[in-house]
């Protein structure tokens, strides 16, 4: 059986009830996805049983034996993406519906693709900084000979090597590309804090500089490049990458990333299932983390995200048992044509972000207008300095498009866009130049890459909290429904245009019963005083006429925060179970 498959399910029902090769089923499969089937296939309001959301994914579970790796080649997959799935779904019926890992909370729970960081908890500056990584630091002072290479890497747009540091571990080094001094290097341990923070799994990546006397060259390295040619990877070889590489005061420039955890398995997909990964139940191209991760990636203009980009390693349970059961876990990486990458083709450095290397859309119009049409990467002028053609100028979180398709990007939905653009609302400007310092780049590359982030993070919030409602955070405290309206909090849109009120509606048949009052504050915290209108006893705790739905709209958002709770009687208060965030003002039906 092939570690791969680009299949996908009959529909969420079929999802469920697929039985895994030793039995395994998720629990988030079973409940979120039965209930978003439902909500998504007819028009009236979702009512939520009375019990807690789904808060973390069980596709930990170790299983046994470790999937077999996979490897990607990158001419298939680009061609796949750009011509063949293409035509494949031409003719299938199969709108992008909703995400199928949802919870009921409108979240992604915690699993091994994602995990709730800035979304959910306050982080520092010095956390955002230190990202992903953990007490093990290249310590460039280290005697010579203290860094062993051991492995040589002469694939991809960067070559390297990896050492082996006695206490320390392994970490691959790469440098920057001779006609890109000190971006790569610099975009790698950025993006990397970014992805970190927002809740991806990335590797440690950092800036280092060193003596190259400090490097020792395993004997009888070789390295094998993308056309399956094999060479020594000797001191000449090694020579050719330092003399390269970006330099300071005589010190050589390089990222260093921290070799992963557990056993590499190769890239995932951003379609389809893996077969011999019993925890792997959603497809891949309708999970919501990686359909969001589109607006990661246009904030930070990575447009080479594509599955060559990206590592599945196997975590045993017990790491002395590498051969013991396990479980998968998932990583975005080698970020380093983020922030303005060039090309030996200039027309193909300007299109970056703006159009697929061959983008059909844009060409068959240009086609019937005769090229008429004036296109932003047209206009692209260099900005100087590091960043080549990234900037702020014509950035269109709609329009973003990567090197060439990615199925996952392809099918988010307004509610995809949405969820990210809350979490993006909590990266305010201080903790975005915390990211940029780690890049270690001059005073002013640093000021115009903070405020390019700054003001490309602003558009995408300005797109995406605008349709739906962007309250966060919401929760029952004191019998008050609270929450935080995100584009408020980040001055999205102006305060004057803020003018909330709620609306509530109750038991089976949502009777409207008027208006509720609503207290906010200038920080954007929204608080709705709840009334009560079931007793304490009677009704069991899950009936019907238990039930409340309570609307909150701010003014500006086409559609309110619809909240679901269960009226507990005024001894036990009031038990949030669901939210929505409805396209439009309609009440629940």
């Amino acid at each position: 059986m092939s570690p791969r498959s680009g299949r996908t399910p009959d529909g969420p029902l079929a999802l469920v009830a697929r039985a895994r090769p030793n039995g395994l089923r998720s629990t988030l499969a079973g409940s979120a996805v039965g209930l978003l089937f439902l909500a998504g296939s007819c028009t009236t309001t979702t009512r939520f049983p009375l019990r807690a959301p789904l808060l973390k994914d069980s596709d930990d579970r170790p299983f046994t034996p470790a999937p077999e790796e996979y490897e990607s080649p990158f001419a298939w997959d680009a061609a796949n993406q750009t011509v063949f799935r293409p035509i494949a779904r031409l003719f299938a019926v199969d709108p992008a519906g909703p995400a199928l890992n949802v919870n009921a909370f409108d979240e992604v729970p915690d699993s091994s693709w994602f995990t709730h960081r800035l979304g959910r908890v306050a982080m520092t500056p010095e956390q955002v900084a230190q990202g992903p990584c953990d007490a093990r630091v290249l310590d460039p002072n280290m005697p010579d000979g203290s860094w062993v290479i051991d492995k040589g890497k002469d694939n991809g747009a960067n070559p390297g090597f990896r050492v082996n540091i006695e206490g320390l571990g392994k970490f691959m080094l790469k440098p920057d590309l001779a006609e890109e001094p000190e971006r790569a290097t610099g975009a790698t341990a950025i993006a990397s804090r970014i992805y970190h923070a927002v809740g991806y799994f990335a590797p440690c990546d950092s800036v280092v500089y060193f003596r190259p006397s400090i490097l020792r060259l395993k004997p009888g390295l070789t390295v094998t490049n993308n056309q399956r040619v094999t060479t020594p990877f000797d001191a000449q070889a090694l020579a050719r990458i330092l003399r390269g590489a970006s330099h300071r005061g005589g010190l050589v420039r390089m990222v260093a990333s921290q070799w992963l955890p557990g056993e590499p398995l190769g890239p995932y997909r951003y379609d389809g299932l893996r077969d011999d990964d019993p925890n792997d139940v959603i497809p891949h191209e309708d999970r919501r983390e990686l359909r969001g991760a589109r607006l990661v990636a246009a904030w930070v203009n990575h447009f080479d995200a594509r599955e060559q980009n990206t590592m599945d390693v196997f975590l045993p349970a017990d790491p002395s048992r590498r051969d013991g059961p396990g479980h998968v876990r998932h990583y975005i990486m080698d970020l380093g044509d983020c922030f303005g990458s060039v090309w030996s083709i200039d027309a193909f450095s300007r299109q970056f972000g703006h159009a697929y290397l061959f983008d059909v859309p844009y060409v068959t119009e240009d086609f019937v207008t005769l090229g008429t049409i004036e296109r932003p990467w047209e206009r692209a002028r260099r900005v100087g300095g590091t960043f080549n053609y990234f900037s702020a100028r014509d950035f269109d979180p709609d329009l973003w498009r990567g090197e060439y398709p990615n199925p996952a990007f392809g099918r988010m939905t307004e509610a995809d866009g949405a969820w990210m653009a809350r979490i993006l609302a909590h990266f305010d400007d201080d903790l975005v130049a915390a990211a940029v310092r780690v890049g270690q780049y001059d005073a002013p590359s640093t000021q115009y890459l903070t405020q390019t982030l700054i003001q490309r993070r602003d558009a995408i919030l300005k797109r995406y909290l605008s349709r739906l409602s962007p309250m966060g955070g919401v929760h029952v405290v004191q019998e008050q429904l609270c929450g935080t309206d995100l584009a408020r909090r980040s001055r999205t849109v102006p305060q004057e245009t803020v003018s909330f009120s709620a609306r509530r509606f109750v038991g089976a048949a949502y009777e409207p019963e008027g208006s509720l009052r609503v207290v906010a504050t200038s920080s954007g915290r929204v608080c709705v005083p709840l009334l009560h209108h079931a007793r304490h006893g009677g009704a069991p705790d899950a009936d019907p006429s238990r039930y409340l739905v309570v609307d909150v709209s701010n003014g500006y958002s086409r559609g309110p925060l619809r909240a679901h709770l269960y009226d507990l009687g005024p001894k036990r208060g009031f038990q949030l179970v669901g939210i929505e965030r409805p396209e439009d003002d309609h009440p629940p039906d």
